[in-house]
């Protein structure tokens, strides 16, 4: 018998009373998990830090929950968060020893979770002034396609000849204890460093940005990376799957107990390319914010508009080692 997959998005079901994931009645508005795992909370004293939602308006790390009903939780949420937590204390050889489709399924339940409160506080917004809640098709076709993917944590649900994300990770040195995390949610783009690690997953773009710096992973995979070499790569990103033109389609084939996802070739959507014109001076702009922390401004990064600065590549396109990297400021 097919299993049956929940379409949270054909009628707009943002209510706590349905679990999240399964759609199936809670028996209290009160079940609920963290968006964010009480182990990484805990591990880096993130419960009453701010987390700036979309609308401006300041929530927490503990704030932020999703309602899920306690079999799915205990059954299926919470072995995978004890193993992606067990890997975490490891560092980076432990993430690298995890299936790269568990570290999709942990970091997009994360990013949905996310969603599913930018949802919820907007459409109380939108009701307490009396007005419909909006969000773009484009919008409700990519979070609709992860929610299906995130439901292969419960169900026999199988990923025919293809990868739904691009994902990264890299060794980096890290300061002792440091936390960084970003996401974009229109892109569905998902950054943590911490630890000795880096990990960036585009979560909707079947490994299309992984092709897309193909060229340069080959020249740092494998490599430890500078925090700030870090960053380069992961506002590259950010901005590759910000040029991303296509929205993914899939075929859902039931077969016996199991589903099948089939990803549509991306190449037949449109005539033009893949990905939109990359322009130096909007990449710089992504930089300057993902390098805040050292200070650098738009116009030393992009003083040379052909050649933005970079702390990865050297001026033949040769990796710069990380014990190389001397930074005053």
């Amino acid at each position: 018998m097919p299993v049956e997959i929940y379409h949270p998005f054909q009628n707009f079901n943002f209510s706590n009373r349905n679990c999240f994931l399964s759609g199936k009645p809670l028996s209290s508005e009160e079940e609920k998990i963290q968006v964010f795992p009480a182990w990484l909370m805990s591990s880096h004293n993130l419960a009453d830090q701010s987390f700036k939602m979309l609308d401006e308006s300041i929530s927490t790390y503990k704030d932020l929950k999703l309602p899920c009903s306690a079999m799915i939780n205990e059954q299926y949420l919470d072995p995978l968060e004890t193993e992606v937590a067990a890997a975490a204390a490891l560092g980076y050889e432990g993430m690298k020893s995890l299936a790269e489709l568990k570290l999709f399924q942990w970091a997009g339940k994360i990013l949905y979770g996310i969603v599913f409160n930018e949802i919820q506080a907007g459409i109380k917004q939108q009701h307490a002034s009396g007005q419909e809640f909006n969000i773009s098709q484009s919008l409700i076709h990519k979070f609709s396609n992860l929610h299906l993917m995130l439901q292969s944590i419960y169900l026999p649900i199988v990923f025919e000849d293809f990868k739904p994300f691009s994902l990264f990770l890299f060794k980096v040195n890290n300061e002792s204890n440091e936390f960084v995390y970003r996401d974009e949610i229109n892109t569905l783009t998902f950054s943590m460093r911490m630890k000795d690690f880096g990990l960036i997953i585009c979560l909707q773009d079947n490994d299309a940005n992984r092709n897309y710096h193909r060229e340069i992973l080959e020249k740092i995979n494998g490599q430890t990376l500078h925090p700030i070499q870090f960053e380069e790569f992961n506002a590259r990103v950010f901005y590759s799957a910000y040029l991303f033109n296509r929205l993914p389609e899939y075929n859902i084939l039931p077969v016996g107990d199991e589903t099948y996802i089939e990803a549509m070739p991306l190449r037949s959507m449109s005539s033009k390319p893949t990905f939109d014109f990359w322009q130096n001076k909007v990449y710089g702009q992504v930089l300057e914010n993902f390098w805040k922390k050292w200070g650098f401004l738009l116009f030393e990064i992009i003083k040379n508009p052909e050649s933005p600065m970079s702390f990865l590549l050297d001026a033949d396109g040769n990796f710069i080692s990380a014990t190389a990297i001397e930074l005053s400021r």
